[in-house]
């Protein structure tokens, strides 16, 4: 292979390449953060509410439809913190993380299987728990709390 020619893609060395396509929100009310505590691999976790994008819909109802079965709140999305990628054991994923308001909650909402309950938690107790589900829980409250938002005009469902 030449100096010019660029390696062969992921996805030529590996045609059954599909990354996951996830979105998360970042919901904080007095210094606390809204939280899934769920079950993963037996063990007890903590996660923003967070989910994949279903056929035919826009990230930002995905990240409310995903909140909403999680976690019995209604939210409205604002803002994007960021996009992140991450691979675990092989399989890629996308994240969209969203900042949002809450809105309402429904105390009496049968929550999503594997959801153990929704929490809230400061940033300073969740890491000290030792039970993220993966290092974008942090990743992403940090970046909230750093400041960062987008706009969400930059995303487009066409």
């Amino acid at each position: 292979m030449s100096q010019n020619t660029p390696a062969p893609s992921t996805a030529a060395r590996n045609p059954g390449f599909r990354p996951r396509v996830t979105v998360a929100v970042v919901v904080e009310d007095q210094g606390r953060y809204l939280l899934v505590e769920e079950l993963i691999g037996g063990k007890p976790v903590y996660n923003q509410p967070a989910g994949h994008l279903d056929p035919d819909e826009s990230l930002i109802d995905a990240a409310c439809r995903e909140t909403l079965e999680e976690t019995g709140c209604e939210v409205e999305p604002y803002a994007l913190v960021g996009i992140y990628q991450l691979d675990v054991r092989g399989r890629h994923f996308v994240r969209f993380t969203f900042a949002a308001r809450l809105l309402r909650q429904h105390a009496d909402r049968e929550l999503d299987d594997g959801i153990l309950r929704a929490v809230w938690l400061d940033r300073e107790s969740l890491a000290a728990s030792g039970r993220l589900r993966s290092s974008m829980v942090l990743r992403s409250i940090d970046d909230f709390q750093s400041g960062r938002r987008i706009a969400l005009d930059l995303l487009a469902h066409l």
